[in-house]
């Protein structure tokens, strides 16, 4: 078929506010040229971010009506619970109120001073929360995985071979687990291969070192297994998640990507030891270990979530109808980020401002000309977000789950194809306020 159809109906709906050219230019403006600050209702489309902003299903929103409130012990925490542990296989399931809680948690316990962790590539508050304990984030993503226009199936995978030489290099006591996010948003969305996850394991098991995953998009990368993995066709997604939740010790997952709800987190382990720790600090900063920070209704949609998310007709409709959108562009002649990745789409902000050097931040130009040009709100994944660990300079698009329709995404393509064909009119950017830490958020600019 090669016409993309959402495998749901839409049942009730929010009005977009058809802002002006004029209306942008204020908002924008007003918020330092810093689409985080801009008020959402400001926004026609908004690709911000796919973390929290999709739509529920009418069984998670049953699930709100069915939540257990009790303080300890409720009916919906044991939901959740089964159905984490149905899914990952892990015994000790904790519920935070999102992945950077869950990070925070475990980075408390396991960082600190002269550590190193070493991952595919961190993402932002992944390594906010590891350099915030003391420990060094270091990146170790393949060489693919730097190169936008390289097409290798499965750019995300960490190097086992620079894994090796920073064991050499720091020492095994230095690196108290090894990390790998799936699929890898800071390289473009790009996934993760099982056979990568396995060798990895097999460096961490030399080491008696723990293998962590950043599991955000876990469902997502199960996917591009079965789709691109040889060997993995005729398995399901389900089996295909439990065995790379199976190769780990532990994971951090953020519940507003792929358990698709809006708020919620999750903290898996095996490590006894580190369970009771962990459970101690929850109680401490997040709540009583059978709600940690959450409602019982927003369990309750949690579990419906993980659920619905391993669903093989939305997983083809996801990453097909996200694929739409990059070959599109990839055909006015933008470059992005190749092959698509599952949850956005991502400029490559280098090549799209060409005429502006890296320190005038050409991505975060790029976010301000589509904002003001179509009401697209997008976000840098760059030199603003990472400082000189930026590898690209790149813009991404992230798609809402079950929010935006084709129309929509031929609204966006539209505008992009318009701003590419006035590029050279950009101007770059210098930074007027910068905060200690996770700059983007509240970073202000003003136009060179």
């Amino acid at each position: 078929m090669k016409t993309i159809i959402e495998p749901f109906r839409i049942k009730v709906v929010e009005p977009i506010k058809m802002t002006t050219p004029q209306e942008r230019e204020e908002a924008l403006q007003k918020a330092g040229m810093n689409l985080f600050l801009v008020p959402a209702e400001e926004v026609l489309i908004d690709l911000l971010t796919d973390s929290g902003t999709g739509a529920m299903s009418s069984e998670q929103w049953a699930g709100i009506m069915r939540g257990d409130e009790s303080y300890a012990g409720a009916k919906s925490y044991f939901r959740f619970e089964e159905r984490l542990q149905e899914m990952t296989g892990f015994d000790h399931v904790l519920p935070t109120h999102q992945g950077r809680a869950s990070e925070r948690i475990l980075f408390e316990l396991v960082g600190g001073e002269g550590k190193v962790v070493p991952n595919n590539n961190h993402f932002d508050t992944t390594r906010a929360n590891i350099e915030h304990s003391g420990a060094s984030a270091v990146d170790l993503v393949v060489d693919e995985g730097k190169n936008p226009r390289d097409r290798s199936p499965f750019k995300g995978n960490l190097d086992v071979a620079k894994l090796e030489r920073l064991f050499s290099e720091v020492g095994p006591e230095r690196i108290p687990l090894v990390m790998i996010t799936i699929t890898n948003n800071s390289g473009g969305g790009q996934p993760v291969s099982l056979q990568n996850i396995r060798d990895v394991r097999e460096v961490c098991r030399k080491h008696n070192k723990p293998l962590f995953l950043d599991a955000c998009r876990f469902a997502e990368n199960a996917y591009f297994i079965k789709l691109r993995e040889p060997g993995q066709g005729d398995r399901s997604v389900a089996a295909i998640t439990r065995e790379m939740f199976g190769l780990a010790d532990g994971a951090t997952i953020s519940a507003k990507k792929d358990g698709m709800v809006n708020i919620g987190g999750v903290l898996l382990l095996r490590d006894e030891e580190l369970y009771r720790q962990a459970q101690n600090l929850l109680i401490l900063t997040e709540g009583f270990p059978t709600y940690g920070g959450l409602a019982g209704r927003d369990l309750e949609a949690m579990a419906q979530g993980f659920e619905e998310v391993l669903h093989e007709d939305y997983l083809a409709y996801r990453l097909r109808s996200t694929e739409y959108l990059g070959v599109r562009l990839l055909d006015m002649g933008v470059q992005i980020v190749e092959p698509p990745g599952g949850h956005a789409i991502y400029i490559d902000a280098k090549s799209f401002c060409a005429h502006l050097p890296p320190e005038q931040f050409p991505g975060q130009s790029l976010v301000c000309a589509l904002y003001r040009h179509g009401g697209i709100r997008s976000c840098e994944i760059g030199r603003v977000m990472f400082g000189e660990n930026a590898t690209m300079e790149l813009v991404r698009m992230a798609i809402p789950r079950r929010v935006y329709t084709q129309s929509h995404v031929d609204y966006v393509i539209e505008v992009i194809g318009e701003v590419y064909e006035r590029r050279q009119a950009l101007k770059g950017l210098r930074m007027v306020y910068e905060p200690p830490a996770l700059r983007h958020f509240t970073a202000t600019f003003e136009e060179v």
